[in-house]
């Protein structure tokens, strides 16, 4: 039992010059024992209960803490809704537990993949969503390397071959540009978004969590900073290059910086929602690879571990971070993501404000 929780009834020894006679005193004290004692009872599962919470919370095993996980009740720390089975329903009862800003047009925020990519999210997972969001269309932008998301038409193709066709599928940057300034960022002072996503009023940030060559890991900060960027003129400036005409990977920034770069966009993309976007992070299929390789990904080792959906961006991808450290058969993820340099996402997030600096972790069934 907690100290702070205990009621200790410590009653000061009298003397018989105090004009107190210690039978008298020895009654007294029974009397009060008792008295505490019946009006604690209906507290003392409550007291047990809240130890309990306390002594499951395991220890962050994540190295870089930018939100700390705290027991549930904790004053205004945010909250992380958690499920253990991939499924349908349970990302359709967790998403109804983070969508209360969702208004308007929503745009849902989702990896498409390369062609045929084997751990990009189940069609019918998103598809069964999808359609419980009225007004609701993925929205995805092209890509600066070349791929099969290169342009428009191939990005077209792309699409119907991995059967994102059961809604309306936005390529956000198909008519050009719009630029939005970074208020007090690392590098950026503006940062080129594909213009459709002036067109939703809300944004559902569904990731595919997994690890990346650049980032170390892909959650819901990666999924806005680089996927709704440009893809001729935004990723530029969010993987620090100056040049024009093909990408020149050997100028792109590495570890830190390209963390740093990332938070700067996701923090425009966030700043521009406001309340009116919402995160889901899908711990499957985590190959150490993200879905732009496509076929050439590294099959997965660690096993899927469930979904997670916040408000928050800053804890969701935290409390990914600290499953991830927490599971079995971890080793090549984890390597990647430290190799470079990934939890200084977590850390950049924190200095910038763009989440809690503590959360909860709540299962739900």
């Amino acid at each position: 039992m907690d100290s702070r929780q205990e009621a200790t009834i410590c009653p000061h020894a009298h003397n018989e010059n105090n004009g107190v006679r210690m039978k008298d005193f020895s009654r007294r004290s029974l009397l009060r024992g008792a008295l505490a004692t019946a009006i604690l009872a209906p507290f003392a599962g409550t007291f047990a209960k809240a130890a309990e919470q306390t002594a499951d919370i395991p220890e962050q095993k994540t190295p870089v803490i930018g939100s700390r996980r705290v027991p549930a009740g904790t004053g205004s720390a945010a909250k992380v809704y958690f499920s253990p089975v991939i499924d349908a329903a349970s990302l359709i009862r967790l998403y109804n537990l983070v969508n209360e800003g969702i208004v308007g047009k929503v745009a849902i925020k989702l990896h498409t993949g390369e062609k045929n990519g084997p751990n990009i999210l189940p069609r019918d997972l998103v598809k069964a969503l999808q359609a419980t969001i009225p007004n609701s269309a993925i929205v995805e932008t092209n890509t600066l390397y070349g791929g099969d998301r290169y342009t428009t038409e191939e990005h077209r193709k792309t699409l119907e071959v991995n059967g994102w066709t059961f809604c309306p599928v936005d390529i956000l940057d198909a008519h050009g540009d719009v630029y939005f300034p970074v208020r007090a960022g690392f590098h950026l002072n503006e940062v080129a978004m594909g213009k459709g996503i002036t067109d939703y009023d809300s944004m559902l940030v569904l990731t595919h969590f997994k690890g990346h060559a650049m980032g170390g890991f892909g959650g819901s900060l990666k999924n806005i900073a680089i996927g709704c960027a440009s893809g001729q003129v935004g990723k530029r400036q969010v993987n620090g290059m100056t040049s024009n005409g093909s990408a020149n990977w050997g100028q792109a920034a590495r570890e830190d910086k390209f963390m740093e770069l990332m938070a700067d966009s996701a923090k425009v993309v966030a700043d521009h929602f406001g309340k009116r976007i919402t995160y889901i992070n899908v711990l499957r299929n985590m190959s150490v690879d993200c879905d732009c390789a496509g076929v050439k990904a590294e099959k997965p080792e660690i096993k899927d571990i469930g979904i997670l959906a916040s408000t928050d961006l800053l804890a969701i991808d935290q409390a990914a971070c600290d499953l991830i450290f927490a599971a079995p058969n971890n080793k090549a993820i984890l390597e990647r993501i430290q190799s470079r340099h990934g939890l200084r996402q977590l850390s950049a997030m924190a200095e910038q404000k763009m989440g809690n600096p503590a959360y909860e972790l709540i299962t739900v069934g």
